[in-house]
């Protein structure tokens, strides 16, 4: 058997490094971020205004970053996304001055906890593996990739833990602006990473009659529209509850970062059992079915959520539908990728 078969190209190795890197400080910031603005007096209103503001501008970015990186310089755009996340980690470790906070955080992405992915950025990633990857080795691949990213945000969200439940006492504000060195250490990380990779080489396509272009661009055209759709609904529910669990928990069951990190933790963890047995249901079903089920178990347990009455049976529900939601999110990327 060729071992190359079962090798990863140089870039796509570097690529998951820094998403291991990443996701370390994402998760800390999933359990953190919006317990810190609550600790600073901040409403629930004005915690959701700012998470709100991050994933609109995060749309913006997007929508600019993608067409241009498509005429090459994918590297240095990354590059660029996390001179920004350090500059942002910087300056949130230095001030709780509202104005300079909220920029910091609306830049960072703080809270949206994107499994280690470059946020806004994150297409140009996923673009990259396609072109390093062949279509048959795709699924397989972003799936242990999400993996990585589930696995590094849990460890994350478990060192954001760690000093209340050394301490034994709440955060103070100082303790928090303490964890923004995890998002800071792997921006850095990430940079050293890119400083090593090799901007990718786009293959020329064959070339084909007019007539075959035209129909190809019809049916891609219409998948698109589709999977625009989907993402629309999905992102929807994800900005109505993913930022803001943490300070779900904290509201309804008034437990702190000593409790909550750990748990998510745990979510995170069974978010990359997830990612690696939806790899594995892919290829004995397909992508499309595999999908379909896990995501309709995940919105049953959400449903189940909010009527849970106590903190550990929610918990538990929430770990569980970490497990099915997220797992899908390496199959998901390698759909639209192909």
């Amino acid at each position: 058997m060729n071992p190359d078969h079962y090798s990863l190209p140089r870039n796509v190795r570097l690529l998951i490094g820094m998403r291991a890197a990443r996701s370390l400080g994402q998760g800390a910031m999933v359990a953190a971020f919006t317990l810190y603005l609550h600790a600073l007096g901040w409403s629930g209103t004005a915690i959701g205004a700012v998470l709100m503001g991050a994933l609109l501008v995060g749309a913006v970015l997007t929508l600019a970053v993608g067409p241009l990186s498509d005429r090459g310089g994918r590297r240095w755009f990354l590059i660029g996304y996390d001179i920004l996340q350090v500059a942002a980690a910087i300056t949130a470790m230095l001030t709780s001055t509202s104005w300079l906070l909220v920029t910091a955080a609306i830049l960072g992405g703080f809270g949206r906890g994107a499994n280690g992915a470059a946020g806004p950025f994150s297409p140009i990633e996923q673009a990259w593996f396609a072109i390093e990857l062949p279509l048959n080795r795709r699924g397989r691949v972003f799936s242990h990739n999400s993996a990585i990213g589930f696995i590094g945000m849990a460890v994350g969200a478990a060192l954001a833990s760690v000093p209340p439940l050394l301490m034994g006492h709440a955060f103070a504000l100082d303790d928090y602006r303490a964890l923004f060195v995890l998002p800071l250490a792997g921006s850095l990380v990430s940079l050293a990473l890119l400083a090593a990779a090799r901007e990718p080489v786009i293959p020329t396509r064959p070339k084909t009659s007019a007539a075959h272009e035209a129909h190809a661009r019809r049916d891609e055209n219409r998948l698109l529209r589709r999977l625009v759709a989907c993402n629309f609904v999905n992102g929807l529910g994800i900005g109505l509850t993913g930022p803001l669990i943490a300070f779900w928990f904290a509201i309804k069951f008034h437990h702190g970062l000593d409790t909550i990190g750990p748990g998510m933790a745990v979510g995170f963890v069974l978010g990359s059992v997830g990612a690696w047995l939806a790899g594995k249901l892919a290829r004995r079903y397909n992508v499309i079915q595999t999908v379909i089920r896990m995501r309709a178990t995940g919105i049953a347990l959400l449903i189940a959520m909010p009527l849970a009455p106590w903190f550990w049976l929610a918990m538990v529900l929430y770990m569980l539908r970490g497990a099915a939601n997220r797992g899908t999110a390496g199959v998901r990327q390698a759909l639209a990728a192909g």
